[in-house]
Protein backbone atom coordinates (compact mmCIF):
# COMPACT_ATOMS: atom_id res chain seq x y z
CA UNK A 1 0.00 0.00 0.00
CA UNK A 2 0.83 3.52 -0.49
CA UNK A 3 1.94 5.43 2.51
CA UNK A 4 4.01 9.24 3.08
CA UNK A 5 7.12 9.60 4.60
CA UNK A 6 8.60 11.91 6.51
CA UNK A 7 9.67 13.98 3.63
CA UNK A 8 6.34 14.17 2.35
CA UNK A 9 5.07 16.44 5.23
CA UNK A 10 7.44 19.28 4.33
CA UNK A 11 8.82 21.59 6.31
CA UNK A 12 8.54 21.40 9.75
CA UNK A 13 10.62 24.48 11.38
CA UNK A 14 8.90 25.77 14.48
CA UNK A 15 6.59 21.90 14.17
CA UNK A 16 6.12 19.41 16.76
CA UNK A 17 5.64 15.64 15.66
CA UNK A 18 3.95 13.54 17.97
CA UNK A 19 5.85 10.00 17.56
CA UNK A 20 4.34 6.89 18.06
CA UNK A 21 7.70 4.28 18.96
CA UNK A 22 8.05 1.21 20.72
CA UNK A 23 10.15 1.92 23.82
CA UNK A 24 9.29 -2.12 25.15
CA UNK A 25 12.66 -2.30 26.47
CA UNK A 26 14.01 -5.37 28.89
CA UNK A 27 14.86 -3.26 31.85
CA UNK A 28 17.06 -4.50 35.46
CA UNK A 29 16.81 -2.89 38.63
CA UNK A 30 15.73 0.31 36.88
CA UNK A 31 18.45 0.02 33.76
CA UNK A 32 17.90 -0.82 30.05
CA UNK A 33 19.73 -3.99 29.23
CA UNK A 34 19.09 -4.09 25.42
CA UNK A 35 18.67 -0.83 23.93
CA UNK A 36 18.08 -2.25 19.98
CA UNK A 37 14.28 -0.81 20.43
CA UNK A 38 15.81 2.70 21.66
CA UNK A 39 18.02 2.62 18.27
CA UNK A 40 15.84 2.51 16.35
CA UNK A 41 13.91 5.50 17.84
CA UNK A 42 16.87 7.13 16.40
CA UNK A 43 16.45 7.67 12.53
CA UNK A 44 13.05 9.20 12.78
CA UNK A 45 14.16 11.68 15.62
CA UNK A 46 17.26 12.73 13.08
CA UNK A 47 14.40 13.03 10.60
CA UNK A 48 12.11 15.38 12.36
CA UNK A 49 14.82 17.56 13.24
CA UNK A 50 16.21 17.62 10.27
CA UNK A 51 13.21 18.79 8.96
CA UNK A 52 13.41 21.57 11.62
CA UNK A 53 10.58 19.98 13.90
CA UNK A 54 11.20 18.03 17.45
CA UNK A 55 9.41 14.92 18.62
CA UNK A 56 7.34 14.25 21.16
CA UNK A 57 7.10 10.09 21.91
CA UNK A 58 4.32 8.06 22.64
CA UNK A 59 4.92 4.86 24.12
CA UNK A 60 3.14 1.87 25.94
CA UNK A 61 5.37 -0.06 27.86
CA UNK A 62 3.75 -4.02 29.31
CA UNK A 63 0.15 -4.44 29.98
CA UNK A 64 -1.18 -1.90 32.91
CA UNK A 65 -4.43 -2.27 31.65
CA UNK A 66 -5.78 1.14 31.59
CA UNK A 67 -4.39 2.18 35.41
CA UNK A 68 -1.60 3.40 36.43
CA UNK A 69 1.20 0.91 37.42
CA UNK A 70 4.50 3.32 38.58
CA UNK A 71 6.25 0.27 37.82
CA UNK A 72 5.60 0.74 33.82
CA UNK A 73 6.58 4.22 34.04
CA UNK A 74 8.34 4.97 31.19
CA UNK A 75 10.34 7.61 33.23
CA UNK A 76 13.51 5.63 33.75
CA UNK A 77 13.82 5.18 29.76
CA UNK A 78 14.55 8.70 29.33
CA UNK A 79 18.24 8.66 30.22
CA UNK A 80 19.59 5.73 28.36
CA UNK A 81 17.33 7.03 25.65
CA UNK A 82 19.26 10.19 25.53
CA UNK A 83 22.46 8.87 24.99
CA UNK A 84 21.22 6.63 22.16
CA UNK A 85 19.70 10.26 20.58
CA UNK A 86 22.57 11.65 21.34
CA UNK A 87 19.68 14.44 22.40
CA UNK A 88 18.28 16.01 25.29
CA UNK A 89 15.18 14.29 26.33
CA UNK A 90 12.34 15.82 28.27
CA UNK A 91 9.97 13.45 29.90
CA UNK A 92 6.16 14.43 30.76
CA UNK A 93 2.55 12.98 31.44
CA UNK A 94 -0.55 14.26 29.47
CA UNK A 95 -1.73 17.48 31.00
CA UNK A 96 1.33 18.32 31.62
CA UNK A 97 3.11 21.53 30.11
CA UNK A 98 5.88 20.46 27.82
CA UNK A 99 9.79 20.76 28.56
CA UNK A 100 11.24 23.07 26.35
CA UNK A 101 13.51 19.52 24.94
CA UNK A 102 14.04 18.61 21.44
CA UNK A 103 12.20 15.18 22.41
CA UNK A 104 10.07 14.62 24.77
CA UNK A 105 8.75 10.98 25.98
CA UNK A 106 5.04 11.29 27.35
CA UNK A 107 3.85 8.37 30.05
CA UNK A 108 2.71 5.12 28.99
CA UNK A 109 -0.42 5.57 26.94
CA UNK A 110 -1.65 1.97 28.20
CA UNK A 111 -2.28 3.81 31.79
CA UNK A 112 -5.24 5.72 30.18
CA UNK A 113 -8.27 2.89 29.78
CA UNK A 114 -9.29 4.48 26.27
CA UNK A 115 -5.95 3.50 24.26
CA UNK A 116 -6.60 0.03 23.58
CA UNK A 117 -10.17 1.27 23.36
CA UNK A 118 -9.53 3.69 20.56
CA UNK A 119 -11.25 6.45 22.08
CA UNK A 120 -11.37 9.44 20.05
CA UNK A 121 -11.15 11.68 23.01
CA UNK A 122 -7.82 10.51 24.19
CA UNK A 123 -6.82 10.12 20.30
CA UNK A 124 -7.50 14.04 20.23
CA UNK A 125 -5.47 14.99 23.50
CA UNK A 126 -2.35 12.89 21.93
CA UNK A 127 -3.18 15.22 18.76
CA UNK A 128 -3.36 18.27 20.71
CA UNK A 129 0.54 17.31 21.80
CA UNK A 130 1.54 18.38 17.30
CA UNK A 131 1.22 19.44 14.31
CA UNK A 132 1.84 16.27 12.61
CA UNK A 133 1.72 12.77 13.63
CA UNK A 134 4.48 9.49 12.51
CA UNK A 135 3.59 6.37 13.30
CA UNK A 136 7.47 4.38 13.79
CA UNK A 137 6.02 1.47 15.90
CA UNK A 138 5.42 -1.31 13.39
CA UNK A 139 4.90 -3.47 16.52
CA UNK A 140 1.87 -1.96 17.79
CA UNK A 141 0.38 -1.55 14.27
CA UNK A 142 -1.70 -5.04 14.57
CA UNK A 143 -3.52 -2.68 17.64
CA UNK A 144 -6.22 -0.42 16.81
CA UNK A 145 -5.48 2.07 19.58
CA UNK A 146 -5.84 5.60 20.22
CA UNK A 147 -2.38 6.47 19.67
CA UNK A 148 -1.57 4.10 16.57
CA UNK A 149 -5.26 4.56 14.81
CA UNK A 150 -7.47 6.97 15.74
CA UNK A 151 -4.91 9.99 16.22
CA UNK A 152 -4.00 9.30 12.29
CA UNK A 153 -7.05 10.49 11.66
CA UNK A 154 -6.98 13.76 12.91
CA UNK A 155 -3.11 14.68 12.04
CA UNK A 156 -1.53 14.95 8.94
CA UNK A 157 0.74 11.98 9.08
CA UNK A 158 3.31 9.44 7.55
CA UNK A 159 5.39 6.54 8.18
CA UNK A 160 8.49 6.91 10.54
CA UNK A 161 12.31 5.70 8.54
CA UNK A 162 11.99 2.49 10.68
CA UNK A 163 8.58 1.28 9.56
CA UNK A 164 8.92 2.64 6.70
CA UNK A 165 12.09 0.15 6.23
CA UNK A 166 10.10 -2.29 7.68
CA UNK A 167 7.03 -2.07 5.28
CA UNK A 168 8.93 -1.58 2.38
CA UNK A 169 10.96 -5.20 3.11
CA UNK A 170 7.59 -6.83 3.86
CA UNK A 171 6.47 -5.81 0.50
CA UNK A 172 9.35 -7.21 -1.11
CA UNK A 173 8.99 -10.26 0.67
CA UNK A 174 5.21 -11.20 0.43
CA UNK A 175 3.65 -8.08 -1.19
CA UNK A 176 5.51 -8.26 -5.00
CA UNK A 177 8.28 -10.40 -4.12
CA UNK A 178 10.91 -12.50 -6.51
CA UNK A 179 9.92 -15.83 -7.25
CA UNK A 180 10.55 -18.92 -5.93
CA UNK A 181 9.59 -17.80 -2.66
CA UNK A 182 10.33 -19.90 0.78
CA UNK A 183 9.09 -19.49 3.89
CA UNK A 184 10.56 -21.09 7.01
CA UNK A 185 7.58 -21.42 9.77
CA UNK A 186 8.74 -23.39 12.76
CA UNK A 187 8.11 -22.89 16.60
CA UNK A 188 6.27 -25.35 19.13
CA UNK A 189 2.27 -25.17 18.32
CA UNK A 190 0.57 -25.61 14.73
CA UNK A 191 -2.38 -23.87 16.42
CA UNK A 192 -0.27 -20.28 16.99
CA UNK A 193 -0.13 -20.12 13.59
CA UNK A 194 -2.80 -22.21 11.66
CA UNK A 195 -3.80 -18.87 9.96
CA UNK A 196 -0.22 -18.17 9.30
CA UNK A 197 0.20 -22.06 7.46
CA UNK A 198 -2.89 -21.62 6.01
CA UNK A 199 -2.22 -17.72 4.08
CA UNK A 200 1.54 -19.12 3.22
CA UNK A 201 0.63 -22.12 1.31
CA UNK A 202 -1.56 -19.68 -1.30
CA UNK A 203 1.88 -17.31 -1.77
CA UNK A 204 4.86 -19.23 -1.56
CA UNK A 205 6.46 -22.10 -3.66
CA UNK A 206 8.27 -23.84 -0.82
CA UNK A 207 6.90 -24.24 3.17
CA UNK A 208 9.61 -25.33 5.24
CA UNK A 209 7.75 -26.55 8.75
CA UNK A 210 10.09 -26.99 11.60
CA UNK A 211 9.88 -27.30 15.37
CA UNK A 212 7.35 -28.86 17.13
CA UNK A 213 5.19 -28.09 14.45
CA UNK A 214 6.65 -30.52 11.94
CA UNK A 215 5.91 -33.75 14.46
CA UNK A 216 1.72 -32.66 13.93
CA UNK A 217 2.13 -32.97 10.41
CA UNK A 218 3.97 -36.12 10.65
CA UNK A 219 1.27 -37.43 12.77
CA UNK A 220 -0.74 -37.02 10.30
CA UNK A 221 0.51 -38.44 8.23
CA UNK A 222 0.82 -41.78 9.87
CA UNK A 223 4.15 -41.66 11.54
CA UNK A 224 4.98 -41.86 15.71
CA UNK A 225 6.23 -39.20 17.16
CA UNK A 226 6.58 -40.86 20.54
CA UNK A 227 6.99 -38.45 23.36
CA UNK A 228 7.20 -35.58 21.45
CA UNK A 229 5.30 -32.95 21.65
CA UNK A 230 2.12 -32.68 18.89
CA UNK A 231 -1.30 -31.70 18.81
CA UNK A 232 -3.15 -34.40 17.38
CA UNK A 233 -6.58 -33.34 17.81
CA UNK A 234 -5.25 -31.25 14.69
CA UNK A 235 -4.56 -34.01 12.51
CA UNK A 236 -7.24 -32.82 10.22
CA UNK A 237 -6.46 -29.32 10.45
CA UNK A 238 -2.97 -30.54 9.24
CA UNK A 239 -3.79 -32.74 6.38
CA UNK A 240 -6.47 -29.63 5.09
CA UNK A 241 -3.22 -27.70 4.72
CA UNK A 242 -1.52 -30.60 2.82
CA UNK A 243 -4.29 -30.56 0.29
CA UNK A 244 -4.40 -26.80 -0.05
CA UNK A 245 -0.78 -26.33 -0.47
CA UNK A 246 -0.68 -29.67 -3.23
CA UNK A 247 -3.47 -27.54 -4.55
CA UNK A 248 -1.75 -24.48 -4.74
CA UNK A 249 1.55 -25.72 -6.18
CA UNK A 250 3.41 -25.23 -3.11
CA UNK A 251 6.36 -27.92 -2.39
CA UNK A 252 5.50 -28.42 1.81
CA UNK A 253 9.20 -29.61 3.37
CA UNK A 254 9.22 -31.50 6.22
CA UNK A 255 12.15 -33.65 7.90
CA UNK A 256 13.31 -36.88 6.92
CA UNK A 257 14.85 -37.59 9.85
CA UNK A 258 15.00 -36.28 13.15
CA UNK A 259 17.28 -36.22 16.56
CA UNK A 260 15.95 -37.56 18.82
CA UNK A 261 16.61 -37.67 22.69
CA UNK A 262 14.67 -39.04 25.88
CA UNK A 263 15.42 -35.88 28.05
CA UNK A 264 14.38 -32.75 27.47
CA UNK A 265 17.51 -30.68 28.24
CA UNK A 266 20.69 -29.62 26.82
CA UNK A 267 23.44 -32.11 25.61
CA UNK A 268 21.18 -35.49 26.42
CA UNK A 269 22.23 -37.96 25.38
CA UNK A 270 20.61 -38.09 21.26
CA UNK A 271 20.67 -40.03 18.46
CA UNK A 272 19.69 -39.35 14.87
CA UNK A 273 16.72 -41.51 13.33
CA UNK A 274 14.86 -41.67 9.82
CA UNK A 275 11.33 -39.80 10.60
CA UNK A 276 9.78 -43.20 10.32
CA UNK A 277 11.77 -44.90 12.80
CA UNK A 278 11.12 -42.75 15.88
CA UNK A 279 10.24 -45.06 19.31
CA UNK A 280 7.80 -44.55 21.92
CA UNK A 281 10.15 -42.92 24.33
CA UNK A 282 11.79 -40.72 22.03
CA UNK A 283 11.24 -37.07 21.73
CA UNK A 284 11.99 -35.12 18.60
CA UNK A 285 13.75 -31.96 19.50
CA UNK A 286 15.83 -31.12 16.05
CA UNK A 287 15.86 -32.29 12.16
CA UNK A 288 18.58 -34.29 11.36
CA UNK A 289 21.45 -34.13 8.86
CA UNK A 290 19.92 -34.72 5.91
CA UNK A 291 16.94 -32.80 6.44
CA UNK A 292 19.47 -30.08 6.51
CA UNK A 293 20.92 -31.42 3.33
CA UNK A 294 17.75 -30.86 1.41
CA UNK A 295 16.69 -27.86 2.64
CA UNK A 296 20.01 -26.03 2.24
CA UNK A 297 18.95 -27.18 -1.28
CA UNK A 298 15.95 -25.62 -1.78
CA UNK A 299 17.01 -21.95 -0.12
CA UNK A 300 19.78 -22.32 -3.28
CA UNK A 301 16.97 -22.09 -5.98
CA UNK A 302 15.37 -19.55 -3.86
CA UNK A 303 14.61 -15.80 -4.22
CA UNK A 304 12.75 -14.74 -1.65
CA UNK A 305 12.96 -16.06 1.93
CA UNK A 306 10.13 -15.14 5.19
CA UNK A 307 11.73 -16.70 8.44
CA UNK A 308 9.17 -17.28 11.70
CA UNK A 309 10.27 -19.68 13.94
CA UNK A 310 13.42 -22.57 14.98
CA UNK A 311 13.66 -25.52 13.35
CA UNK A 312 14.22 -27.04 16.87
CA UNK A 313 14.72 -26.50 20.15
CA UNK A 314 17.03 -24.00 19.82
CA UNK A 315 17.92 -22.58 23.31
CA UNK A 316 19.42 -26.54 23.61
CA UNK A 317 22.69 -27.31 22.50
CA UNK A 318 22.77 -29.50 20.19
CA UNK A 319 19.24 -29.34 19.39
CA UNK A 320 20.28 -25.57 17.65
CA UNK A 321 22.02 -27.67 14.85
CA UNK A 322 19.79 -27.64 11.92
CA UNK A 323 18.15 -23.85 13.02
CA UNK A 324 21.91 -22.48 13.17
CA UNK A 325 22.74 -24.57 9.88
CA UNK A 326 19.80 -23.39 8.04
CA UNK A 327 19.89 -19.43 9.63
CA UNK A 328 23.98 -19.45 8.35
CA UNK A 329 22.95 -20.80 4.68
CA UNK A 330 20.55 -18.44 4.38
CA UNK A 331 22.59 -15.20 5.72
CA UNK A 332 25.22 -16.84 3.19
CA UNK A 333 22.92 -16.59 0.04
CA UNK A 334 22.21 -13.74 1.43
CA UNK A 335 25.22 -12.01 1.79
CA UNK A 336 26.36 -13.01 -1.77
CA UNK A 337 23.35 -11.08 -3.18
CA UNK A 338 21.75 -14.59 -4.20
CA UNK A 339 18.89 -14.11 -1.57
CA UNK A 340 16.07 -11.47 0.19
CA UNK A 341 15.76 -12.71 3.67
CA UNK A 342 13.24 -11.78 5.90
CA UNK A 343 12.80 -12.64 9.51
CA UNK A 344 10.70 -11.48 12.40
CA UNK A 345 9.07 -12.60 16.17
CA UNK A 346 10.87 -12.65 19.23
CA UNK A 347 12.39 -16.62 19.11
CA UNK A 348 13.29 -15.93 15.08
CA UNK A 349 15.77 -13.07 16.25
CA UNK A 350 17.30 -15.01 19.09
CA UNK A 351 17.41 -17.97 16.98
CA UNK A 352 19.20 -16.32 14.07
CA UNK A 353 21.69 -14.10 16.85
CA UNK A 354 22.46 -17.44 18.08
CA UNK A 355 23.40 -18.51 14.69
CA UNK A 356 25.34 -15.57 14.55
CA UNK A 357 23.77 -14.48 11.15
CA UNK A 358 21.53 -11.69 12.29
CA UNK A 359 23.55 -9.36 10.70
CA UNK A 360 23.84 -10.40 7.13
CA UNK A 361 19.75 -10.73 6.85
CA UNK A 362 17.78 -8.44 4.24
CA UNK A 363 15.54 -7.42 7.03
CA UNK A 364 15.30 -8.31 10.51
CA UNK A 365 12.05 -7.52 12.29
CA UNK A 366 11.74 -7.38 16.25
CA UNK A 367 7.85 -7.46 15.96
CA UNK A 368 5.88 -10.25 17.13
CA UNK A 369 2.41 -10.28 16.59
CA UNK A 370 2.66 -7.72 14.33
CA UNK A 371 4.75 -9.75 12.05
CA UNK A 372 2.71 -12.87 12.36
CA UNK A 373 -0.51 -10.73 11.09
CA UNK A 374 1.79 -9.84 8.32
CA UNK A 375 2.21 -13.10 7.16
CA UNK A 376 -1.52 -13.96 8.03
CA UNK A 377 -2.00 -11.53 4.91
CA UNK A 378 -4.01 -8.98 7.28
CA UNK A 379 -4.19 -5.29 6.64
CA UNK A 380 -2.48 -3.85 10.18
CA UNK A 381 -5.02 -1.31 11.47
CA UNK A 382 -1.71 1.51 12.20
CA UNK A 383 -0.78 0.90 8.64
CA UNK A 384 -4.66 0.96 6.74
CA UNK A 385 -4.57 4.37 8.84
CA UNK A 386 -1.14 6.00 7.21
CA UNK A 387 -3.04 5.33 3.83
Amino acid sequence: MAFKRISDLGDLTGKTAVVRVDLNVPMADGVVTDDTRLQAVKPTVDAVAAAGGRSVLLAHYGRPKGTVVPEMSLKPIVGALADVLGRSVGFAELGDELPDAPVVVMENTRFFAGEEKNDPELAARFAALGDVYINDAFSAAHRAHASTEAIARLLPCAAGETMGAELAALDKALGAPQHPVTAVVGGAKVSSKLAVLEHLVEQVDHLIIGGGMANTFLFAQGYRVGASLCEKDLKDTALKILDNAAEAGCSVHLPTDVVVAREFKAHADNSIKAADAVADADMILDAGPETVKALKAVLAVSKTLVWNGPMGAFEMEPFDAATVALAREAARLTAEGALLSVAGGGDTVAALAHAGAKDDFTHISTAGGAFLEWMEGRLLPGVAALG
